[in-house]
């Protein structure tokens, strides 16, 4: 009883709509009327601006560590990412939203942040990079997602001190969100191709209109 309940305290936190709840609270806007119409990070930014994009950042990543943290906080001996996952799948598909939610980022780093400090760093440091070279979010985001997977099979071997030991439910897990990721940036990869995919400068202002 107390798995099942703690799971679905997981999938609770992450259908906490972040952007949406700041965006009524503090703007009196609700960011799916604007931009993209997605409720997560970036659209936050680009509706809302900078302080608030960096909330809902921290609170959607948080939301993935508190999930994940879960069953050491309670003392389950259960892999802590099925917790990560139910939180992942309340931003996807939040109770709270019409089961209409964001694209899983922040939400699967703060699940890394919970199992691995490390992994989660080399993980954030790889988004940055790519951010820095490409000046686009969601193209960033596919290619970090598609390394990690790969660094959760190459990095046990060549690198323990960065990932100490293989987890082939990470790297499954890991499969899954990349593809879903990809799936869920489909319209992203449509402007991408075309030329006309939003960039941010380092303020992480846009610097061009969809």
């Amino acid at each position: 009883m107390k798995t099942i309940s703690l799971f679905i305290l997981a999938y609770l936190l992450g259908s906490i709509q972040s952007g949406v709840w700041i965006g009524k609270f503090f703007y009196h806007k609700d960011i799916r009327e604007f931009g993209s119409g997605n409720t997560g990070t970036t659209n936050t930014f680009r509706v809302l601006g900078k302080r608030a994009g960096t909330a809902v950042l921290f609170m959607d990543i948080l939301k993935g560590t508190v999930a994940t943290c879960l069953p050491m906080w309670f003392g389950l001996s259960i892999d802590p990412l099925w917790f990560g996952v139910a939180a992942i799948l309340g931003h996807t598909f939040p109770i709270f939203g019409h089961f209409k939610g964001g694209k899983a980022v922040a939400t699967s780093a703060g699940m890394l942040l919970a199992y691995s400090p490390t992994f989660f760093i080399y993980s954030a440091s790889l988004f940055i990079i790519f951010l820095f070279l490409t000046s686009t979010v969601s193209l960033s985001s596919m290619i970090s997602a598609i390394i990690i997977t790969i660094s959760t099979i190459v990095l046990p071997i060549y690198a323990p001190f960065i990932l100490a030991e293989q987890n082939w439910l990470l790297t499954s897990l890991a499969v899954a969100i990349t593809l879903f990721i990809i799936i869920r940036h489909r319209d992203n990869i449509k402007r991408i191709k075309a030329g006309t995919e939003s960039k941010v400068n380092f303020g992480l202002r846009k610097t061009k209109n969809r």
